[in-house]
């Protein structure tokens, strides 16, 4: 049987004991339903030739190739990764349209007489409702943005709110960057698969309270943020922390200490930057660099790269507007400053 799914929320309430993503490796890893496990029928190169085959000699000798190919994988799969399933076990079967690939698979599946089920329209109809949630569907809830000068703890202090109440919307973390030019920090999600975590993380907000989103740029890394978030954020009232040079270039070292541990890495980064600034200053930076300069690195990125930057985006802000004034960036200095950052938020709104 094939079900409907009209929501996000839909899938966790029909409690499958697993998710099972049927496509090839290739789909799979550009994006899939969450928790779903791959056990493609048919692999990459699988896909290719049968997809060449339809194409250049017939559908039907497609299909007949095809179907060998499925029946020799699932018989691998059950031999291997199913092998210990009870006979209670319920399954959910999808492919890219809940055709021919899931179909297969769920049949041998219900033969064994397991509770197989597949998904109405497949991956293709689930996308569909991560394309509604999030460029469709204005924002769920009221936004309160958590603002501050690089090197602010903002991340830090994000992730310190829930435990007060607070709920909080982590693009960074969606995104697997920490939003600027030495940002990276591993792999990217594909914007698929961005655009999948952060509607699952949507759908799980409380609508009738405030959440807080970090202040991003319209892109966070190479993943682009939905309009309606965007436009919900540029709109929404702000709380800022404050704080001197001194403590955030200290914290920006501790923060950053990947990019510290990797010099060559560190100078590479820093030459993305020649056509902000004059040679002289690019050359300075990566001197610091490779001297092991690193927190007076980070004042002078801040003086003159991204306060100057922060100074322009925040002149042109026109919604409310909280500072909090913090007189360092420790781990007591962190704890107040959450406390006091949850206190802004619930007067923000």
């Amino acid at each position: 049987m094939a079900i409907t799914l009209t929501s996000l929320s839909d899938l966790a309430a029909h409690g499958f004991d697993d998710i099972i993503d049927a496509r090839a490796p290739a789909e799979y890893a550009e994006d899939h339903l969450p928790g779903a496990i791959s056990l493609p029928v048919l692999d990459d190169a699988e896909r290719a030739r049968v997809g060449t085959i339809y194409k250049q000699v017939t559908p039907f000798t497609a299909r007949k190739v095809g179907a060998a190919l499925v029946a020799q994988n699932v018989a691998q799969h059950l031999q291997g990764p199913l092998a210990d399933k009870p006979g209670g076990w319920r399954p959910l079967v999808y492919c890219w349209r809940g055709g021919q690939r899931s179909g297969s698979f769920a049949l041998i599946l219900g033969q064994v007489g397991w509770r197989v089920e597949t998904i109405a329209g497949g991956y293709k109809a689930w996308r569909a409702l991560v394309v509604k949630a999030l460029y469709d569907a204005p924002f769920p809830c009221p936004v309160v943005v958590l603002d501050g000068n690089t090197g602010s703890a903002k991340t830090e202090v994000l992730n310190m709110l829930p435990a007060r109440g607070v709920q909080v919307l982590d693009l960074e973390g969606l995104a697997n960057h920490r939003g600027s030019v030495f940002g990276h920090r591993g792999g990217q999600p594909s914007q698929k698969a961005f655009d999948c975590a952060l509607a699952m993380a949507i759908s799980r907000l409380d609508p009738t309270r405030p959440v807080v989103i970090e202040a991003e740029s319209a892109k966070v890394g190479e993943c682009r943020l939905p309009s309606g978030i965007w436009k919900a954020m540029t709109a929404a009232p702000r709380v800022a922390i404050a704080t001197g040079v001194a403590a955030r270039a200290a914290y920006l070292v501790q923060a950053y200490g990947d990019m510290v541990a990797d010099g060559a890495r560190l100078v590479r980064v820093i030459e993305r930057l020649r056509p902000l600034h004059a040679a002289e200053r690019i050359e300075t930076w990566q001197a610091m660099a490779g001297a092991g300069a690193f927190v007076d690195l980070a004042a002078g990125l801040m003086q003159h790269h991204y306060d100057p930057r922060y100074d322009k985006h925040r002149a042109r802000q026109e919604a409310r507007f909280v500072e909090i004034e913090a007189a360092g960036l420790g781990p007591d200095d962190l704890t107040r400053l959450a406390d006091q950052v949850a206190e802004a938020v619930r007067a923000a709104i």
